[in-house]
Formats: structure tokens, C-alpha cells, sequence
């Protein structure tokens, strides 16, 4: 195998929750408040639609605001996995990666282990680096291709600590079942201090509609069961996924990176694209509303 190079789960789809658009001359997120499928192919209009979106869509009546869902892996820590990250927004490349504790970093030597203070107190950083997750999760019930994912990406603190809580919980009252229970992606809106009640989004994952907490946990048990007798090893699954991502210093290819930079770490912030607006754009526009009344005060 090719050391430096992460192995990641297949991907055969994106989950977005919001577009880039152009506006001005610049390139912007916009977000939305709904869920879109998407393919790995983009053309001028952005991209393009994955065939189950529109299925779902219509059996959700229009506006996509949940996903059926199974996770790939038991081990929470595979499903989601999220970073202190900074991108190097003229090349695209991954520069430095941490956890809080200890970073790995892109230096003329090669990678370099280094302590982490997170992105407030990091010099190097100046202020670029933020919390950055993928969740992996097949969707709908799998049947074509079981091992084939969409990757939901998320800089949202609110995103990343609500489906952490969740796995973490769910993993504890299945016995470890995670990835044998039938779940489903929620996205739920909320009004912060700080979002001035403007509706900010968020993702959730919950036991699936129709479903009780108890009915998912059996369902998980006796689909384990079935799997096991099948001779599905879900263990070594876990395993071998638990190598590849150690395999490599940073997880997105380099051809992915200027995607996911252009929208989660844009030059110029989104708060002024429109509503619904993302905690991060909120966060975005009260600091420079602040940076104003400063310099206000000051001449």
C-alpha cells in the first residue's frame, strides 16, 4: 500500500445543505434548510443532482429535511471524523491538522508532530483554522452497493457535537451495534444569542421514523445476528478502515480540497449571501459589526 495516502470509505455522494453561488464576482456558500444528494460531478451550474435525491424528495413531499440512514462502522470514531484543520486556500493543500492536543503539520522537512493549542490560541493559524468534520453514512437502505457512502462535510460546532453525542450514545445502548441500527439524518433549526434569532441548521441523527428507541435496538440486534450467520465480519470491517485512515498524514486528496476550501473557508465570509444563515456566518458578521463599533469608538 501506498504510505501517505489515507484509505477512505468509497464514496459514491455528497450530502450538502447549501450551493456555491456567485455573487459580485466572488464565489460564496449559500446554505439552505434542507438536504441535497449529490453526485462527484459538477458542471457550470454546480452540482450535480445524485439519482436518489429525487426519490426522496418527493416521498418527503418536497423539501428534503431527513435522510434514512445506516452508519458504516460500530466504532463512532470512524463514522465521524473531525479536526482543527487549515487549508492552504492558493494551492489547496492541507497544512496543518490537529485535535486540540498535538497537530500534524506540513513543513519543507515533510510532517511534523506538534503541540495543538486550537485555532484561538494558534499563531501559526492566524485566525484560518477551523473545526472540520466528515460523517460517513450509506443512505437509504444500501441494496446496490453496501459498502458505497455520502459524506456529509460540516465546519459547524453544533453539527459535530450533536452526532458525536449521538453515536456515542447509541454505540453504549445497542451493545456496540452501531452500525446495524436504522437511523436517520434530521436537520433541526435553532436561535442563538449570537445569531441575533436568525435560524441557524444543524444535523441531527436519530432512530428512524415509525421507529421507537427499543424497536431500533432489536431491529440491531437481530440484523447483527443475520449478518454473523451470513459470515459478514463487521469487527474486521472496523479494523480495516481503522488502518486506512492511519495510513496517511491528511485525509482529503488534494483534487478535493479546493471544493471543500471554496466552501467551508471562503476569502470572504457568507454572511452577507443571505439567510438562512450558518452559525459560522453569524459568527463572521457580529465580528466585524464589533470590529466597526471599535474603530468607531477609537477615531
Amino acid at each position: 500500500m501506498l504510505k501517505g495516502l489515507a484509505i477512505t470509505p468509497p464514496v459514491v455522494g455528497r450530502i450538502s445543505i447549501g450551493r456555491v453561488i456567485e455573487r459580485n464576482g466572488k464565489r460564496l456558500p449559500e446554505k439552505d434548510d434542507q438536504f441535497t444528494l449529490t453526485s462527484q460531478i459538477q458542471n457550470r451550474e454546480g452540482w450535480i443532482l445524485h439519482p436518489l435525491d429525487e426519490g426522496l424528495r418527493q416521498a418527503a413531499g418536497g423539501k428534503l429535511r431527513s435522510l434514512p440512514v445506516r452508519l458504516m462502522f460500530n466504532d463512532p470514531r470512524l463514522n465521524l471524523r473531525a479536526d482543527y484543520s487549515l487549508f492552504d486556500r492558493a494551492t489547496g493543500r492541507p497544512m496543518c491538522v490537529g485535535n486540540g492536543e498535538s497537530c500534524r503539520r506540513a513543513t519543507q522537512e515533510g510532517i511534523a508532530m506538534l503541540p495543538c493549542p486550537g485555532p484561538t490560541g494558534c499563531a501559526y493559524a492566524a485566525g484560518d483554522c477551523k473545526a472540520y468534520a466528515r460523517l460517513n453514512v450509506l443512505v437509504g437502505e444500501a441494496e446496490e452497493d453496501a459498502l458505497g457512502s455520502f459524506v456529509l462535510r460540516t465546519t459547524s460546532f453544533n453539527t459535530i457535537r450533536t452526532l458525536a453525542a449521538r453515536m456515542q450514545y447509541y454505540s453504549a445502548v445497542s451493545g456496540g451495534l452501531l452500525a446495524c441500527m436504522s437511523l436517520e439524518l434530521k436537520l433541526r433549526g435553532k436561535s442563538t444569542t449570537m445569531s441575533h434569532r436568525a435560524a441557524i441548521y444543524y444535523v441531527d441523527l436519530v432512530v428512524r421514523s415509525g421507529r421507537t428507541l427499543e424497536q431500533a435496538v432489536a431491529d440491531a440486534r437481530e440484523l447483527d445476528a443475520q449478518r454473523r450467520a451470513a459470515g459478514i465480519d463487521q469487527e474486521a470491517l472496523d479494523e480495516a478502515a481503522r488502518r486506512g485512515f492511519s495510513n496517511g498524514a491528511f485525509e482529503e486528496l488534494e483534487e478535493d480540497v479546493p471544493a471543500v476550501v471554496e466552501e467551508f473557508y471562503p476569502q470572504s465570509g457568507p454572511a452577507d449571501v443571505g439567510v438562512p444563515r450558518t452559525e459560522e456566518a453569524v459568527s463572521s458578521l457580529r465580528a466585524r459589526l464589533e470590529s466597526k463599533v471599535a474603530r468607531a469608538a477609537a477615531g
